[in-house]
């Protein structure tokens, strides 16, 4: 089955870059994914699929095989990021201030290829196949929570997700059994002093000195609050105050992100930020507003599930396909899918030949990554419904 599964897939290809091209052509950022869901509707309802709408733009569609069975669930995100591109291939975004920067035109095209697979194999298996198109991934709160409240997950018993990875070669496959991405906080700090001319600081409460400080007593959080056997990141991304050269601002703000693993270090994380913007601040005469938001919890894939994967992952590609990899602190709410029901999220290599990372407005993917991550996302669900409970 895998191998007729490989070519079939292999024969989808310039079928898939098609798909893959119009997405990118056509980038929707998050909650806006109007003409991405209806283009995925129509092509999942030409495939024989009954397609309903959940969370906005999201999609859930059912395909039945034999009564009985179990059932598995597979997932893309649909949102494109709010990015202006750059660069002069032919299918460069056509809407201003969107690209598709992440790869989740690629997870689309790769999830319709497998559900037009399995649709046409749908007398040869028992239980169903859930297609989850999920809209909203890079913006908080995302959009899984969402599909999750609207009964995406009703009735799957396992879900599977992969994302294209760019620093992989391109058909090869990594999972972390455990935690696997990071939760992903962030924060504002608004420090407040008192304005006055920069001649005479001592008629004033200077923020950009206290705010220099705390920059600093920030980065002492991790070194000196978190064992060292355990993961923390902080980050500060802005800093923001003052108008002018010789004009003490009155206040100053920052902004920055979080990453742990673990809910423990996470709690301990946010008490610090806190406790250390008041204490710092107060040590120059100023106060603070700290504004602390918990983003996507950590990825945490199931034991069992993720060597399934990887085991199958390694009949598709072949054993040295399969890489063994470290956790990221990157942040995916595909955590929340996993919190209801185990599965198992991959990264996928489609970094050969590309230079340009995540994120970047000259990325791209290497489109023969398609056809292969479409034979493995189908012969992952075919392994998962073949097996006993």
């Amino acid at each position: 089955m895998i191998e007729e599964l490989k070519r079939d897939a292999e024969s989808m290809k310039d079928r898939l870059i098609e798909w893959r091209r119009d997405f990118h052509r056509h980038p929707e950022i998050a909650t806006q994914e109007r003409r991405t869901s209806s283009v995925v509707r129509d092509e999942l309802e030409g495939f024989g699929i009954p397609v309903r709408s959940v969370a906005g733009t999201g999609l859930v569609g059912i395909l039945e095989g034999r009564p009985g069975g179990r059932t598995v669930a597979l997932r893309a995100d649909m949102d494109a990021l709010p990015l202006q591109e750059e660069g002069d291939k032919e299918y460069t975004s056509l809407n201003p201030g969107a690209c598709h920067a992440c790869g989740h035109d690629g997870h689309m095209a790769i999830l319709m290829g497998a559900a037009q697979l399995l649709a046409g194999r749908k007398r040869e298996f028992s239980g169903r196949v859930v297609f989850l198109f999920q809209p909203s991934e890079e913006k908080i709160p995302g959009g899984a929570l969402g599909m999750i409240e609207e009964g995406a997950l009703e009735g799957v018993d396992a879900v599977f997700g992969l994302h294209l990875w760019q620093s992989m070669p391109t058909a090869t496959v990594g999972a972390v059994r455990g935690p696997m991405m990071a939760a992903a906080d962030e924060f504002t700090i608004k420090v407040i002093g008192k304005g006055g001319h920069g001649s005479m600081p001592q008629q004033a409460v200077d923020p950009i000195l206290a705010a220099s400080n705390l920059v600093v007593n920030l980065q002492s959080i991790v070194s000196r609050n978190v064992d060292p056997l355990r993961s923390a990141v902080l980050s500060l991304g802005t800093i923001h105050g003052g108008t002018i050269y010789n004009i003490i601002p009155c206040d100053v703000t920052l902004t920055g992100t979080v990453r742990t693993f673990d809910e423990a270090i996470r709690d301990l994380m946010e008490k610090r930020v806190k406790e250390v913007a008041e204490a710092s601040c107060a040590a120059h005469g100023a106060r603070c507003e700290v504004a602390y938001s918990r983003g996507y919890p950590a990825v945490v894939n199931d034991a069992a599930m993720t060597d399934l994967a990887l085991r199958v992952a390694g009949e598709v590609l072949g054993g040295k396909r399969v890489l063994d990899i470290d956790p990221v602190m990157g942040g995916e709410d595909f955590a929340y899918f996993l919190r209801k029901v185990p599965g198992a999220f991959l990264f996928f290599g489609m970094g050969d030949g590309t230079s340009f990372p995540h994120h970047h407005p000259k990325f791209d993917i290497d489109e023969a990554a398609l056809p292969q991550a479409v034979s493995l996302m189908g012969s992952l669900a075919l392994e998962y419904l073949e097996q006993r409970r």
